[in-house]
């Protein structure tokens, strides 16, 4: 499964990607604006960093401003994807831009059918947001795994891949790769969680403190 990392923040981006674990980017308006950077500007510098899909959302809810959007967003990299919200416009956005070869990412996904008219109008990702799910009482991992199978038994005719959002724990990692998503994105304190565990502090402890009792040296 690939990582995305959820943020608009260069030195977090520039981290993980020392550790070899980001494979692309997802930003939103919100992130964009916790950065305190110009859109474009962050974006631009996201791409010079990661080679993988960097996802930059359009700022409009018609579907020609969204079209006019997404090409302008695509100039700035060839690794752009252009990230529509899951509405009528956003769809006829999807399949205007998937048409004239422009990556898409349809998000603000919340139902199985809703996933369906993704892959139909040519997404090439589909963000499921499992986290808001479960914060209104409804397993959001149900979601993925609707959306794998349909996904899976329609593969001749839906190419698009399952990007779980809204990722809120460790836990929901390993619960969306298990149901098969081809994709999570993460915020970078969740991927840091990820690397810890007690019981490797603790291992690791007690390894050192061992080697130093031999008196030897490496």
């Amino acid at each position: 499964m690939k990582f995305f990392i959820d943020t608009a923040e260069i030195e977090e981006i520039k981290s993980l990607s020392e550790l070899g674990l980001v494979d692309g980017v997802t930003t939103n308006p919100t992130l964009i604006y916790k950065s305190g950077k110009d859109f474009r500007e962050v974006i631009k510098e996201i791409s010079s960093i990661v080679k993988g899909p960097i996802s930059a959302e359009v700022t409009s809810i018609k579907s020609q401003d969204m079209i006019d959007q997404g090409i302008e967003l695509a100039k700035i990299s060839n690794n752009i994807v252009v990230k529509v919200p899951l509405t009528a416009d956003g769809l006829i956005a999807c399949k205007k831009l998937s048409s004239s070869n422009i990556k898409v990412n349809v998000t603000l996904c919340f139902s199985a059918s809703q996933a369906l008219l993704a892959g139909k109008l040519g997404a090439t990702y589909i963000s499921p947001f499992i986290g808001r799910l479960d914060d209104i009482g409804t397993p959001g991992l149900n979601l993925i795994k609707d959306i794998v199978n349909i996904y899976n038994i329609h593969k001749q005719d839906i190419k698009t891949e399952v990007l779980a959002a809204s990722i809120r724990s460790p836990l929901q990692v390993s619960q969306v790769a298990s149901a098969g998503a081809h994709v999570a994105t993460i915020p970078p304190n969740i991927i840091y969680q990820m690397i810890k565990h007690p019981l490797t502090d603790v291992g690791l402890a007690t390894f050192m403190n061992d080697w130093k009792k031999t008196g030897q040296k490496f």
